[in-house]
């Protein structure tokens, strides 16, 4: 059975993504799909708009045939980690042939080369990263254009000109060095986005819209039949099941107070501690409070947000802060050294097929629930913690049970 695999975090599943796995599937010829999805927490440091078990639904209701998870400890990281941890997971399947991503020209040689002359950064290329970091840019444009003058420098002068720095080419390439790293054997192919891009806020076309754009909708105007077109009709279901429910859309306003809670019970050299908080954020952080005019989470966000702390770098960290993430348990040995796991969050009938071969081929060992977990992982302790963290803040009359779904929930099953 030829399966492909994606990288995804359907927030949520809409029609962009609907053709992307549809892509997937006929170019690359697979009978079925794996999905490696974030859970309660994103890769831009937010929570998701719906639960990980709403959005596995989507997932399979949309064609995929097993969803696993990526691990909080790789889901809210920049683009090297995250990257990290997605490949990583579809390689240990031992079921996944090849893995498609989106970019923003569809094409894949420029990054292969980049990936093969970079994977293990020479010398040469730290000294030019180096370079460019000094030149006061943010870390990933500076990795971008370090990656260019390599290139040149190294005589492939085409691909030097490739658009390194866009949004989808810089997840793209970091895939690419994660597999060169791990020694993957998974084919990587790619496919053009189209229509709307990876962070366009404004509606351009009757039937596709970023994520963005779709969240946006949903969170501003508070309408659910605004984004009907650009949903499917399994999605959109799903979406009024929550919405009635009261259970979406989910922001970081919800976790406002708990945020300023572990905020002001922490001391300067305390929040110093924490994951993302570095080059003197700590100060910045607890400066800011004071002059605050209301105590919401955008406000906080603009008040902080300098040309040196972006936002997503700021979300990240106050996230960071939420979860009360150590630095401790994020460095780069201990990211470097893998998930020790495989968890599945959903399958259907194709799917439980593929779990049947990966009694064989997997490389780690595979968990349908936490409960089930043959001895304590670190980072699937951090899933769980991070889950009752969102469901606390989802709803302010949150059922007890749902704090621990982690333990007590069944993989989600389609049909």
């Amino acid at each position: 059975m030829r399966t492909v695999g994606l990288i995804v975090e359907y927030n949520p599943f809409h029609n962009g993504h609907l053709y992307h796995l549809q892509q997937s599937r006929k170019i690359t010829e697979a009978d079925a799909v794996v999905a490696v999805m974030s859970g309660h927490f994103l890769q831009r440091g937010e929570p998701a708009l719906l639960d990980k078990w709403s959005r596995t639904r989507m997932a399979l209701r949309g064609g995929c045939d097993l969803v696993i998870e990526l691990p909080v400890a790789y889901a809210t990281q920049a683009a090297e980690w995250f990257a990290y941890g997605a490949v990583s997971l579809l390689e240990a399947t031992g079921v996944v042939d090849s893995f498609c991503f989106g970019t923003e020209s569809g094409e894949l040689q420029p990054l292969l080369q980049a990936a093969e002359l970079t994977a293990h950064e020479s010398p040469g290329f730290k000294a030019l990263l180096k370079r460019e970091l000094q030149s006061g840019i943010s870390y990933p444009g500076a990795y971008s254009a370090a990656i260019s003058a390599h290139l040149s420098e190294q005589g492939y002068a085409s691909a030097a000109n490739f658009p390194f720095a866009l949004p989808n080419h810089t997840l793209a390439l970091h895939y690419l060095l994660a597999l060169n790293r791990i020694g993957g054997k998974m084919r990587p192919y790619t496919i053009a986005r189209e229509k709307a891009q990876y962070n366009q806020a404004e509606v351009t076309d009757s039937q596709i819209a970023s994520a963005t754009a779709i969240r946006k909708l949903l969170l501003e105007e508070r309408e659910l039949d605004a984004v009907r077109s650009f949903v499917p009709e399994s999605t959109f279901r799903i979406l009024q099941e929550e919405w009635a429910a009261g259970r979406c859309p989910v922001s970081w306003e919800q976790f406002t107070n708990p945020l300023l809670h572990a905020i002001v019970t922490r001391s300067a050299p305390m929040l110093s501690e924490l994951h993302e908080i570095n080059e003197g954020l700590e100060h910045r952080i607890l400066q800011t409070l004071p002059k605050l005019d209301s105590l919401l989470f955008e406000k906080l966000l603009q008040t902080l947000k300098t040309k040196r702390y972006t936002r997503t770098k700021l979300q990240r960290a106050l996230l960071a802060i939420l979860l009360g993430h150590a630095k401790a348990d994020f460095t780069a040995e201990k990211l470097a050294s893998g998930i020790e796991y495989i968890r599945v969050l959903g399958f259907t009938d194709k799917g439980r097929q593929l779990l049947r071969r990966m009694r064989v081929s997997a490389k780690l060992p595979v968990l349908l629930s936490a409960a089930r977990a043959p001895r304590p992982f670190a980072y699937l302790e951090l899933d769980v913690q991070a889950s009752s963290v969102f469901m606390l803040g989802r709803s302010r009359e949150a059922d007890p049970a749902s704090l621990f779904r982690d333990y007590t929930d069944k993989p989600v099953t389609h049909p």
